[in-house]
């Protein structure tokens, strides 16, 4: 594991800002000497009745979770390997026994300032990310689709919305997320919320 692997993307994306995060945040981003990071906590999913075949069908391809649930007990565990590019894997576990995965793929554009999350193997979300008082801001600035060698750009409006984070300090040890998806027109159509902490 190189030295810059061992710096967290969040990390080289803040630069100076890093500094403004408090520990539990700082915390979640950190690696250990293998590039890794785990956090544990419970998560609320919601999301409007319509939404529901939508979710069904973009959960075949890998995107979000497609069931509700309250305080939902939840493993995120991050993987940063050689090349750079940083592994989430999710795990929400069901009050039936059933535990849902939800993985994603980061990468940083360091010319343009912006995390891309990848949820397959071909769509990716654009995130910027800032410090507001302590609190640590995502907010979406469009999408892109690669097909191989090529990557198309899409406005938000031709995917799933705008998405937004916020990831705020409850103690010295642990923190709140709080993600919402909105689209034109309909609104909010997809949220999560969970309170976390990093292990």
């Amino acid at each position: 594991m190189t030295q810059q692997n061992k710096t967290s993307l969040m990390q080289q994306a803040l630069g100076e800002q890093w500094a403004q995060l408090p520990p539990s945040l700082k915390a979640h981003y950190n690696n250990n000497e293998d590039g890794e990071n785990i956090a544990i906590g419970e998560l609320t999913i919601d999301y409007p009745k319509f939404m529901q075949w939508p979710l069904n069908a973009m959960r075949l391809v890998g995107a979000l979770v497609n069931r509700r649930g309250a305080k939902l007990p939840t493993t995120v565990e991050r993987i940063m390997n050689d090349n750079g590019a940083q592994y989430w894997h999710r795990s929400i576990q069901y009050s039936d026994g059933t535990t849902v995965a939800f993985k994603s793929r980061f990468t940083y554009d360091l010319e343009n300032n912006e995390f891309v999350e990848y949820t397959n193997c071909f769509l990716g979300l654009k995130m910027q990310s800032f410090v507001i008082d302590g609190a640590l801001h995502y907010e979406s600035c469009g999408y892109v689709l690669e097909l191989g060698a090529v990557t198309i750009p899409l406005p938000e409006w031709l995917a799933l919305g705008h998405a937004s984070i916020v990831e705020s300090a409850i103690n010295e040890t642990e923190f709140q997320m709080d993600f919402r998806l909105k689209y034109p027109l309909l609104g909010e159509i997809f949220s999560y919320i969970g309170t976390f902490k990093t292990l």
